[in-house]
């Protein structure tokens, strides 16, 4: 398995999960464009496109910072066409920008409303649709949304139907562009989390220090994608993915190495059921 000399396109990748990803494909010599909108440092948030960029290089890859928001049709348009330009062409293609807020209906304001859906769901389809022209040229070429199952669980819509509609959004259109590129080879699959990942986005928006202890190092992530990657495109696509699943059928049986902190029972993340079984097995925390 190896990425070398693929070009990957990656959107919210100066940090997290998206970084993760974005250095696992670097180590095999892999191109990388960082598609994100962190151009200056966050007085709380570490990471910039220029930050992640150094790091892709100094793991073995080769960088595009990209100055770039998701809702914007024409930068997205720019941005993949730079990608193509500079490393001759695209090969995979990450959504993995996201907005979170778990506000409930009554709670939310209409513009968070609109915000996380045109980040989440609507960036995932402008992105993608780009895409497809230059994805026809790979030979194994992939879409990859960092977004969960389409279980159909009332419960877990009543507790934030906006944030749930923009990540089953994202899965959507994964579910239909596998369906209409099926014949093309061109791979549509969704990769989700079975624990909470120990990001910016839980530390802040999850429940702080506490919940970084109860969850996994984005490696898990970064190394299920990469397994995905490495699959045959006309062979493994409309796959809805949990990562340590994906990691086992490779052959992974110890997860020990991806715990933040060993001593604590890990915290199930949002849209996975507690009661499911999972390769680690023990008891895991309820859901976040």
């Amino acid at each position: 398995m190896s990425l070398a000399g693929k070009t990957l396109f990656i959107t919210g990748g100066s940090r997290g999960i998206g970084l993760a990803i974005a250095v696992r494909a670097a180590r095999d010599g892999a191109n990388v464009a960082i598609a994100a909108k962190t151009a200056e440092a966050h007085p709380k948030l570490p990471g910039t496109i220029y930050t992640a960029a150094e790091e892709i290089e100094r793991a073995g890859g080769k960088a595009l910072p990209l100055l770039v928001d998701v809702r914007d049709e024409q930068r997205v348009e720019e941005a993949i066409a730079q990608t193509a330009d500079k490393f001759g062409g695209i090969d995979i293609v990450v959504n993995n920008a996201s907005a979170i807020n778990l506000s409930r209906s009554t709670e939310i304001e209409m513009k968070r409303f609109d915000l996380i859906q045109s980040i989440n769901m609507r960036g995932t389809f402008l992105t993608s649709r780009v895409a497809i022209p230059y994805l026809r040229k790979s030979a194994n070429p992939h879409i990859l949304a960092l977004s969960p199952p389409l279980d159909m669980r009332a419960d877990w819509f009543a507790q934030h139907i906006p944030y749930t509609l923009s990540k089953y959004g994202m899965s959507m259109v994964m579910l239909g562009m596998a369906e209409e590129f099926r014949s093309e080879g061109i791979a549509c699959n969704c990769l989700w989390p079975r624990t909470t990942v120990a990001t910016a986005a839980v530390e802040f928006a999850l429940g702080g220090e506490a919940m970084m202890r109860s969850s996994r190092r984005p490696e898990i992530m970064a190394d299920a994608a990469y397994a995905i990657f490495n699959r045959s495109s006309r062979d493994f696509t409309g796959q809805f993915t949990i990562d340590d699943e994906v990691l086992a059928e490779e052959g992974v049986t110890d997860f020990s190495a991806y715990r933040y902190d060993p001593a604590q029972q890990l915290t199930v993340d949002i849209f996975v059921d507690p009661a499911d079984p999972h390769p680690e097995g023990g008891v895991l925390l309820q859901s976040s």
